[in-house]
């Protein structure tokens, strides 16, 4: 809803964006006096007076051609008027003119109507405020628009309800004025086509971009938390026993942690604007750091990967960085810990990503079984790549598996 329902205060606010608009046009009137002057003196009242209106429009609608002219209206109108106008986006080439044409034509109304209102509110105090005055002190005969009579005492009190009715009609305009301006406000200052799909356009990116931050988040940070609580709970066990595998553990506990704080800095910065790094903060060569810091939770991570990882694209590096990642915290999430395979195939066609591992419970091995976020999000990056994702039981029915396969082509 672009308008709310009129309150007096903004007839109040609207009064003093009528006088604005009132102030706007006398601007341009000494420039169009200036036109009107230069014309031949023969031609007839009428004729110089449509001449005087014409260029006092026109100058008027020009100031409405500079590109902020409309981003000052929309604020304005919005703050004295109680509009709630979406601000101007960047809209197509050639809508352009139509828009400028609009707030031309908005520039035109709001000094025509601001006019109107400020004529019947002098009007109103001229006429009111002598009466009231000369009926105080005794009363006399003033000319107004007329002569007038003022008798004093009592036969002159009907002045009071006459100044009252000349400000009634004073805020009715103000009223009326608003109103109109409240309404014609969306048609002349409101998006139109182009720009609402330019801004859905714009809300579906911001979307888009905050959902890659929150699958970037849960990743990453659920990552560095699974293998942390394991890698604390193996420490602790082996703390008495064999004081060298838990120094491990904690080493790589702490390296976890600064990746995820990385990861977190990375993803802060682009919420809070500020430059974040161009380069992705992880790809697949940094994947046997990765397969470390798994191993330090003393679970056995069988890797073997194969081809140049250097020469996939970055943007696909780092998706299968983090699609190998979220695959490797499930495996220490629900399985058993015995022993993860990992294989990571580059041939000069596509990728290939499998991560099988045994699991617990044969419950947990139906298909049709309702994944988490974290695999949804593997399939979404997958398919997003043009790819083919899997993740459900094995072949054999004894552990999971998580395969992709991801075009290289495609890239480009």
């Amino acid at each position: 809803m672009l308008i709310r329902p009129l309150s007096r205060a903004d007839t109040y606010r609207g009064w003093l964006y009528a006088l604005l608009g009132a102030a706007t046009g006398l601007l341009t009137l000494p420039v169009a006096t200036l036109v009107t002057a230069a014309t031949p003196r023969d031609w007839p009242g009428p004729v110089r007076t449509t001449v005087l209106l014409a260029a006092w429009a026109a100058l008027t609608a020009a100031a409405g051609c500079p590109r902020p002219a409309r981003h000052a209206c929309v604020r304005l109108a919005n703050r004295l008027l109680g509009t709630s106008l979406p601000a101007p986006v960047a809209a197509a080439e050639h809508a352009r003119v139509p828009h400028r044409t609009r707030t031309a034509a908005w520039l035109v109304l709001h000094a025509l109507a601001g006019c109107v209102t400020a004529a019947v509110t002098a009007f109103a105090l001229v006429v009111a405020v002598p009466l009231v005055a000369v009926w105080l002190k005794g009363g006399e005969r003033i000319t107004l628009l007329v002569p007038v009579d003022v008798a004093g005492g009592v036969r002159g009190a009907w002045t009071l309800p006459a100044a009252a009715a000349l400000l009634a009609l004073a805020c009715c305009t103000a009223a009326a004025t608003t109103a109109l301006l409240r309404l014609l406000a969306p048609a002349l200052l409101g998006h139109r086509p182009d720009e609402r799909l330019a801004a859905l356009e714009t809300q579906m990116r911001h979307l888009t971009h905050r959902n890659r931050l929150a699958q970037e988040l849960h990743d990453s940070i659920g990552h560095t938390l699974t293998s942390s609580t394991i890698q604390a709970a193996v420490a602790r066990e082996l703390m008495d026993t064999d004081p060298a595998a838990a120094r491990r553990a904690l080493t790589g506990l702490e390296e976890a942690s600064r990746a995820a704080m990385d990861d977190l800095d990375h993803v802060l910065g682009i919420l809070r604007q500020e430059r974040a790094p161009t380069a992705p903060p992880y790809a697949l060569a940094d994947l046997p750091a990765l397969v470390d810091r798994v191993r330090h939770t003393g679970t056995d991570v069988r890797a073997d990967l194969e081809g140049d990882l250097a020469a996939v694209p970055a943007t696909i590096s780092r998706e299968a960085y983090r699609i190998v990642q979220e695959g490797l915290t499930n495996a220490l999430r629900h399985g058993d810990r015995s022993r993860i395979g990992l294989r990571v195939t580059v041939t000069a066609a596509r990728l290939e990503l499998e991560i099988a591992n045994a699991v617990t419970g044969r419950a947990r091995l139906a298909r049709g079984s309702r994944h988490g976020q974290g695999v949804d999000g593997v399939v979404e990056r997958v398919q997003l790549l043009r790819g083919e994702a899997y993740a459900g039981p094995d072949p054999e029915g004894t552990g999971w598996l998580l395969t992709a396969r991801i075009p290289l082509r495609s890239a480009a």
